[in-house]
């Protein structure tokens, strides 16, 4: 494993913002703003994601989701793995919503947050399919997997697995702890990983792993 050091936070306060680091037109704004406005609405009738995030929606996850997107430029098919409010899975969609043969899969075991998901894709026609179903018993073929508040190293790479063994790479979203979640996981697992710096926030940091397999 190799870690990078970390560079200057990009500050991210409000949708020029964003635009700015981004280059996201204002079609990709507008349709930023309505998931907002579906997040804050459900989030009232489900825990989706903390409600005082809402107050920082563009730094903590419009940002904090599509700083990855510059680490797979080529990538055309993705997977989020425990999808949960869609991120980072659904601002990567609106992103990419016009990129010809770009899809994101989103992976989700409970029912009442795939219903989000789906009103979601269905109500700014994204170019995404929801699945209710464990991340593991699925195995798509895609370019890239990727997680961000799912589950730690150990476990997440047990969901990652299928998609790894068809040829992804991952990149997931991971918080400060992260170095003492991929120690652990080098017990159950080998695999070649990067620690990425994260330019939204100076604590989090991006964990590209491109081999996997069972541990002895």
């Amino acid at each position: 494993m190799s870690e990078t050091l970390p560079p200057e936070v990009v500050e991210v306060a409000d949708a020029a913002d964003f635009a700015m680091a981004t280059g996201a037109d204002e079609s990709v704004i507008n349709d930023l703003r309505q998931y907002q406005s579906y997040l804050e609405d459900w989030n009232q009738r489900m825990n989706l994601v903390g409600p005082s995030t809402l107050e920082i929606f563009w730094s903590r996850h419009a940002w904090d989701s599509a700083q990855i997107l510059p680490l797979a430029p080529e990538a055309l098919t993705w997977a989020d793995l425990g999808a949960g409010a869609g991120l980072p899975g659904i601002v990567l969609a609106i992103l990419n919503k016009h990129r010809p043969g770009f899809h994101m899969h989103l992976v989700e075991s409970m029912a009442k947050r795939c219903r989000f998901l789906t009103e979601v894709v269905e109500g700014l026609n994204l170019p995404a399919t929801v699945h209710n179903s464990r991340a593991e018993d699925l195995s798509l073929a895609v370019d890239i997997v990727t997680a961000r508040a799912c589950a730690p190293m150990t476990r997440l790479l047990g969901y990652a697995q299928p998609y790894l063994k068809r040829g992804a790479t991952a990149l997931f979203l991971k918080g400060q702890d992260v170095a003492v979640e991929l120690e652990e996981a080098t017990k159950s697992w080998k695999f070649e990983a990067d620690v990425l710096p994260s330019f939204s926030d100076a604590r989090g940091r991006i964990v590209r792993v491109r081999t996997l397999s069972r541990g002895r």
